[in-house]
């Protein structure tokens, strides 16, 4: 049987589940979706053509000769390549065991629903990271002045490749949002004062930057204990583009057992199209808080 362990007593009708993390990356003001109507219409592949900007030049009356330029196009490639499904069954019997019993089939479908969701957001986390055009060199954070200066060095970086100051986002480690905390130019989410609904691990604005926390964030190469290294991630929606072909959760009979099964699918793929619009910086953050 499935769940040797529970056979000799009655299940209780309120089933635990994994704690859950917000997944950031995935989101709306985080990447957009600009491609994905046609990659469902059509296929796995869109091609995006990026057009030079025409040459602006000096215009003298009765001398200058005009000769067209000839503009040109770059493509890049945005590819469903992602796929990645869970599959679990629960044994009839089991399920009789149980107060309830249908809970254990509809929060564990449920996990693993969430299961696919984070694991899309760790694929972004990381694809955005690697592909951040404007990259700083890694550096510590100690202080929440330190904090702050590093936030200002990312907005610079951005403000330089011309990225609109709208729509802004900065995602940050726990720790780091710790230190954030200790700042007074930091304002908290508490303290926005409107009913707007927020993102996922939205906590607060600084330096025109929307502020989320995510534990997806990739581990930076630079940091010792008692040192946390992870990337801060700064940028703007425009930077990546996200697409999802198929994205179901089925419930079946398998046909060799006296069982529900539950199966789920997540078809999926990104890319970078704008890497200026993302800037990054591997930090080492020391937060003084007790561990």
């Amino acid at each position: 049987m499935a769940v040797d362990t529970f056979i000799p007593e009655v299940w209780a009708a309120d089933l635990f589940v994994a704690l859950r993390h917000d997944t950031v990356f995935g989101q709306s003001g985080i990447i957009n979706r600009d491609y994905e109507g046609e990659i469902s219409a059509s296929g796995d592949t869109v091609h995006i053509g990026s057009l030079t900007r025409p040459t602006i030049a000096t215009y003298t009356k009765n001398s200058t000769a005009i000769n067209p330029q000839t503009l040109t196009t770059t493509d890049q490639t945005l590819l469903v390549d992602q796929s990645k499904y869970f599959a679990f069954e629960v044994d009839d019997i089991d399920r009789r065991q149980a107060r309830d019993g249908g809970q254990l089939l509809n929060k564990a479908a449920n996990d693993a629903a969430f299961g696919l969701a984070d694991t899309a957001d760790l694929f972004l986390s990381a694809l955005m990271t690697a592909n951040a055009g404007n990259v700083i060199t890694a550096g510590d954070a100690a202080t929440a002045d330190a904090a702050y200066k590093i936030v200002l060095a990312l907005k610079v970086k951005l403000d330089k490749a011309k990225v609109p100051s709208a729509g802004r986002f900065l995602i940050v480690s726990p720790e780091f949002h710790a230190l954030l905390l200790q700042d007074a130019r930091f304002i908290d989410a508490s303290q926005y004062g409107d009913s707007n609904a927020i993102r996922n691990g939205e906590v607060g604005r600084i330096l025109g930057f929307n502020v989320l926390v995510s534990l997806n964030l990739p581990a930076g190469t630079a940091g010792t204990a008692p040192e946390v290294s992870n990337f801060v991630v700064a940028g703007h929606a425009m930077a990546t583009t996200f697409a999802e072909q198929i994205n179901k959760v089925e419930a079946y009979r398998p046909e060799g057992s006296f069982g529900d099964a539950i199966k789920g699918l997540h078809l999926y793929g990104a890319k970078v199209v704008r890497p200026e619009a993302l800037a990054v910086m591997d930090v080492d953050v020391t937060s003084g808080l007790p561990t």
